[in-house]
């Protein structure tokens, strides 16, 4: 089961990727890190795949640290108040699929919640170190709650709690790293996309659903069997 609860923890960061709060907007914000614009990306390949990795970088500390916290905290809890944690940890995973789908609007959830940095160092990679660790600790609504489902899943399951936010970061990093290799074609693709973000929201709901369902009844072993 352990198997199976990184894999959907790696594709609930790609599906966060994705994501139309963070994709369409990560050219220009990853190009503006580097000092350059979406279009002279492809000029300045080398210095906008660094900055795209210690933005990675940033970010996936914190999420590491959360991991290990949450480790540290939960691991140790009686194996009856784990079997509780794992039945509230399927509810608030459901609850956020209630939300992503649209059947209920809870306005706490609608709204960001940003740690701004404004101030940029002399190092272009501090900078998007920087900025990567406070994209971490924000929140926006379609990114927080697939996270927010991620964490939910770390409470169910706290001696995973590590690596499931570690490989979660992979796989929100691992798009990112792309990104800053292929610009050019990013750019291209998200302007072809408008469909897919039309959609995405009601995909990743029904599949938070899905999981949360299998996490409140203890069922999650169930998917290793789809493997």
């Amino acid at each position: 089961m352990a198997q199976t609860t990184l894999i959907v923890a790696f594709f609930a960061g790609i599906l966060s990727f994705l994501s139309p709060c963070v994709l369409p907007l990560m050219p220009g914000f990853l190009a503006y890190l580097s000092g350059t614009t979406p279009t002279e990306a492809t000029s300045h390949r080398k210095t906008l795949f660094l900055n795209s990795l210690f933005f990675v970088l940033g970010f996936g500390v914190i999420f590491s640290l959360l991991g290990v916290l949450l480790n540290t905290v939960l691991e140790s809890v009686a194996y009856d108040a784990q079997i509780w944690l794992a039945r509230i940890g399927g509810l608030i995973i459901i609850f956020f699929a209630l939300f992503l789908l649209g059947i209920i609007k809870p306005t706490f959830l609608l709204q960001e919640k940003k740690l701004h940095v404004t101030k940029k160092f002399k190092s272009q990679y501090l900078t998007s170190f920087v900025f990567g660790a406070a994209f971490a600790v924000g929140w926006t609504p379609c990114v927080g709650v697939i996270l927010g489902g991620v964490l939910a899943l770390a409470i169910t399951q706290p001696g995973l709690a590590f690596l499931l936010l570690l490989t979660y970061s992979l796989g929100l990093g691992i798009p990112f790293l792309v990104l800053g290799l292929f610009m050019d074609k990013a750019l291209l693709l998200i302007k072809r996309s408008s469909t897919f973000f039309k959609y995405f929201n009601l995909f990743v709901g029904i599949l938070m659903l899905i999981l949360g369902f299998f996490v409140l009844f203890d069922k999650l072993y169930l998917l290793s069997s789809f493997g």
